[in-house]
């Protein structure tokens, strides 16, 4: 499994329910990662993607504890026993951790590798992730040159699990 997202400075992802910035370049990077292959999100970041519906042109899971939760083109999930349930249908390196914090932070550990897009700025987030910095079982095995798009400065960093 594999994990991709735009972090800021303080390993911020959201604010007010949504990203915190307008990266084109970024975007594209993740629907690079991302396409036909499977996506893991919790409630909130589907209900923040466009339509409130699962994303194109990949197999996208949904975790909730609301068992009555429906969600177009998407499967929904009540618990982890469900998700590692639905998960053994598919290979573990085509599968994405896409957000939001809660599925992050809970789930990482489960990760060979994360792509990370750091952002050198600190953007008032309200909803943050594991500064994987810090975490020993993690080191960074790639970084691009700078990427300046909309006034930030941003790198994709690709860290693997030791």
């Amino acid at each position: 499994m594999k994990l991709i997202v735009a972090a800021d400075k303080k390993w911020g992802i959201g604010k007010n329910g949504g990203l915190l910035a307008n990266l084109p370049t970024d975007m594209a990077y993740f629907k690079e990662h991302t396409s036909g292959k499977v996506v893991i999100m919790g409630r909130k970041t589907l209900e923040s993607l466009p339509g409130k519906k699962g994303l194109p042109g990949r197999t996208n899971y949904v975790l909730t504890s609301n068992k009555n939760y429906e969600a177009e083109n998407c499967t929904v999930l009540n618990s982890e026993e469900e998700l590692w349930e639905a998960l053994k249908k598919h290979d573990s390196d085509d599968v994405f951790l896409i957000g939001g914090a809660a599925i992050y932070n809970n789930y990482y550990r489960f990760c060979d590798k994360l792509y990370v897009t750091k952002i050198d700025a600190d953007l008032g987030a309200d909803t943050f992730i594991k500064n994987f910095d810090e975490d020993k079982d993690y080191e960074i095995i790639s970084e691009s040159e700078a990427v300046t798009e909309n006034g930030l400065i941003f790198r994709f960093t690709e860290y693997k699990k030791k």
